[in-house]
């Protein structure tokens, strides 16, 4: 998870791929992108997930399912007088892997279609409620679990995902290895978010040495400047054609800060971004 605004003060507790959150403010959102499946449930406060195109709102009490490679923020903030605690379960390609094994392979039939790729509120069961309420006294830092609790209480979680919807089981249990994807396309519709060098290979499907091979056919920027001389280009349409104000498109393209981006704007443009609106 990575930071766009400002920190929190918050406490993370990571055990065995089962998180303990606690945010002590209502300072802004992160970033979030998970390399894995997960099912984050709120204790307390309330939580908003916004992928640019939806909101889901997450009040106490509830869960909500992220995809794996999925990106979203999510803002983290107290309500109704308690500050936000929750509880995230993240659930790894090896879990899952050895899961699949462990049940036989389970029983899928073949004409089940997978879910579609997007955050979704999970309904209140049983399942849920039970597995969450178990979890509640490891909210105490100085209370801390076993692993092999905390890796029944996946397995509960897994289960509880299973028995909501069928067409998790294709989900989850898709081993496959990611298909190559053009990168000038990845990199046009991503081109706002902050990526390393080795988050641009998982997510285009290749290996960090192929995918530098590969970068160094299309461009003979790096992939940093690459990225930075995009989000520009994208500024300047929207300041110059559309007369978007400053302040409402730097953090748009993917600037951490107006300076940043002003100092970037000229050194590409040789005029300040304010000029070009007027």
């Amino acid at each position: 998870m990575t930071s766009e605004q400002n920190k929190p003060m918050k406490l993370i507790f990571n055990y065995n791929d089962v998180f303990f959150s606690f945010y002590y403010d209502n300072a802004g959102g992160c970033t979030h992108r998970s390399r894995e499946y997960a099912v984050n449930y709120v204790y307390s406060g309330r939580m908003t997930l916004d992928n640019g195109k939806e909101q889901i709102h997450v009040e106490k009490g509830e869960c909500v399912f992220i995809p794996r490679d999925h990106r979203t923020t999510l803002y983290k903030q107290p309500h109704n007088g308690e500050r936000y605690c929750g509880i995230y379960l993240m659930f790894t390609r090896h879990f899952l892997r050895e899961m699949y094994n462990l049940s036989g392979k389970w029983n899928i039939a073949a004409d089940t279609p997978k879910l579609e790729v997007r955050a979704m509120k999970l309904p209140r069961t049983a399942e849920l409620a039970s597995l969450f309420a178990s979890m509640t006294p490891f909210f105490d830092p100085s209370v801390k679990p076993s692993d092999d609790f905390m890796q029944l209480k996946l397995q509960e979680g897994l289960l509880a995902l299973l028995h909501i919807d069928p067409r998790f089981a294709p989900t989850l249990f898709d081993f496959n290895e990611p298909w190559k994807i053009d990168i000038l396309d990845f990199l046009n519709r991503n081109y706002m978010y902050e990526f390393t060098i080795k988050d641009l290979a998982h997510y285009t499907g290749r290996s960090l040495a192929t995918f530098k091979r590969d970068f160094r056919k299309i461009s003979e920027l790096t992939p940093e400047k690459w990225l930075i001389r995009k989000r520009l280009e994208v500024a300047y349409e929207k300041i110059a054609k559309e007369k978007k104000k400053v302040t409402e498109i730097y953090a748009e393209v993917g600037f951490k800060n107006l300076s940043h981006f002003s100092t970037a704007f000229k050194r590409q443009y040789g005029i300040t971004p304010g000029a070009v609106r007027n």
